[in-house]
């Protein structure tokens, strides 16, 4: 990778984001296919601050992360449908200093699962109620799937349960749940709380599938706890590179090199 005057700048927002692999992802899919742009990873607290930077700065495009996904919402020039509807952003595309907010995420999550399960009719038990899951959420009924929301937080959950017109419970009591598929969509699992479990060990012959969406560890310890159980499992390596291709297109207009990005 060369750096100089045209290079284009891009990146990821989020915190903590000195554990993310978008960039070696990313900067992998522009070096092959010899494109002059280069991604960064930007810890960022106060949102508002941040884009000014963004457009001040002249980056061509951002993927935003926890806990951003929603507060950056309130700072965008223009918005796609979808990612509306869901009431989450995980990608910014930048153009004349104007910022557009998109969400990928959705199909990310969809592609990975569609790898283990079809999931027209299939039942399946969505783990949180922040961005990552209402994109999920969406995702998983556009597909045809029926839905079920557990939520630490009853007011965010059963906010995400009523715009998706499905059942809420509390995280505690969804053990309860027999499902198709389990998604871990809460940061539970990821480091330093790698030792926490979303939901509990006996529960997991629940599920035929389980997805976690943490990738730091790779292996969470629900993923383990999963396959000892005997289900299929679906690391978070899946939906971030699947996300990642999406928003690859968006920003170059060039297929995404899949291969290269995996």
């Amino acid at each position: 990778m060369q750096i100089n005057g045209a290079t284009e700048l891009y990146g990821i927002m989020g915190n903590p984001v000195t554990h993310s692999l978008s960039p070696a992802m990313h900067n992998g899919a522009f070096g092959a296919l010899g494109l002059n742009k280069v991604y960064l990873p930007f810890a960022v607290q106060d949102v508002g601050q941040a884009m000014a930077g963004l457009r001040a700065l002249g980056i061509k495009g951002v993927s935003v992360t926890i806990p951003h996904k929603q507060t950056v919402m309130e700072h965008l020039d223009s918005l796609d449908p979808v990612a509306k509807k869901i009431g989450a952003v995980n990608t910014l595309v930048i153009s004349n200093g104007a910022i557009h907010g998109a969400n990928t995420d959705w199909l990310g999550a969809n592609r990975a699962l569609s790898e283990k399960i079809h999931l027209k009719g299939a039942s399946v038990l969505l783990l949180g109620a922040g961005g990552s899951a209402r994109a999920i959420g969406f995702g998983l009924l556009e597909a045809g799937a029926s839905l079920t929301i557990a939520s630490r937080t009853p007011e965010k959950g059963r906010e995400l349960a009523k715009l998706l017109g499905c059942p809420w419970l509390p995280l505690a009591e969804a053990a309860t749940c027999k499902a198709d598929a389990l998604v871990n969509a809460t940061s539970l699992g990821m480091a330093p709380q790698q030792d926490i479990l979303p939901i509990a060990q006996e529960a997991l012959a629940n599920f035929h599938v389980v997805m976690d969406i943490v990738y730091a560890p790779l292996q969470t310890r629900l993923l383990q706890e999963a396959e000892l159980a005997g289900c299929q499992t679906i690391n978070g390596l899946a939906m971030l590179l699947y996300q990642g291709a999406a928003q690859f297109e968006l920003w170059t207009g060039l297929q995404a090199p899949v291969e290269v990005m995996r």
